[in-house]
């Protein structure tokens, strides 16, 4: 096992934390060793493609943070790399691992709550990102809601069309970068469902993660979770914690759940839960919410890219 980073002193850190013995600096010195099956790749997201690409072309197996690229030909590129090696490919979509979310998925496909008929889903970050990260990272739309992108698919199947609008309402920094900090995203799916997304880059009361399947003999709901289940009740009313506040809090499991998996699908030789393909689409939806919101009108997948 190694750890690497450009940042030796970061690798390092990381390292020492973990008690792993080596520290590179340079990927392909990982590429290099024989023992290494397997690499995780959680650099900048315009490193993805190409470091994907060489790790496929050393046979060895690879976990990458969403997104796999922020451009549709160098997505196709590394996937291409990918299913030429044989390699086995899984994408970081975390969420597809929280315990109430995948209940939610197996409540509604057993058929047990009828028809999905609509899906909702709220996503609120706690904090605005600087107008530096905003410039590099794609867009809300391709950094943030590409989130609920794979969870809508993940949810409920394939979106045929969807219609999206946004403005810049509480963090103004992001104006110069050309990104919006609101959104409104309605989708319309293969089978007939409908769905709604909604996205802020600013909850000033927490890390605001819900989601809800209605459908035509009941409902499946997953709200937020609480730094703990106390309700003070006092003379002006009830009180409860706060959601945790942010990421790395609400999301720590599914982070070690995922690759847990993706260890045991290498060791297996078994499919990966989140195929490339899955990667792909989410960048497909990402293209299409800015054309929609640009255009200001709904925007079929098809239009972006054959899906």
């Amino acid at each position: 096992m190694a750890v690497c980073d450009i940042r030796l002193e970061v690798a390092q850190a990381v390292a020492d934390e973990l008690g792993i013995q080596r520290v590179v600096k340079d990927y392909h010195e990982l590429l290099a060793d024989k023992s290494i099956e397997a690499v995780l790749i959680a650099t900048s997201t315009d490193t993805h493609a190409f470091i994907m690409k060489d790790v496929a072309a050393a046979g060895k197996h690879i976990f990458c943070e969403k997104p796999l690229a922020l451009d549709l030909p160098s997505i196709d590129d590394a996937l291409a790399a990918v299913d030429k090696a044989g390699v086995k490919l899984q994408v970081g979509f975390n969420r597809r691992f929280d315990k109430s979310f995948r209940r939610v998925r197996e409540i509604v496909a057993s058929g047990e709550i009828g028809r999905p008929c609509i899906l909702r889903i709220t996503n609120r970050d706690p904090v605005p990102p600087s107008a530096e990260y905003a410039r590099v990272s794609g867009g809300m739309f391709l950094d943030m809601t590409i989130h609920d992108f794979d969870m809508v698919r993940f949810q409920i199947g394939e979106v045929e069309e969807l219609y999206a609008i946004g403005g810049v309402l509480v963090a103004p920094q992001l104006t110069e970068a050309g990104d919006v900090d609101t959104n409104i995203v309605t989708l319309k799916f293969a089978n007939g469902a409908i769905g709604a997304i909604d996205n802020s880059r600013q909850a000033v009361y927490g890390y605001d993660q819900r989601l809800e399947v209605f459908c035509s003999d009941g409902v499946a709901i997953a709200g937020n979770e609480a730094e703990n289940t106390v309700v003070r009740g006092v003379k002006d009313g009830f009180h409860s914690a706060r959601p945790p506040y942010f990421f790395m809090q609400r999301y720590a499991d599914c982070y070690v759940d995922e690759v847990r998996e993706f260890v045991e699908c290498v060791k297996n030789d078994k499919p990966t839960p989140v195929t490339g393909k899955d990667g792909r689409m989410a960048v497909v939806l990402g293209h299409a919410a800015w054309k929609s919101c640009r255009e200001n009108r709904p925007v079929k997948l098809s239009e972006i890219a054959p899906v």
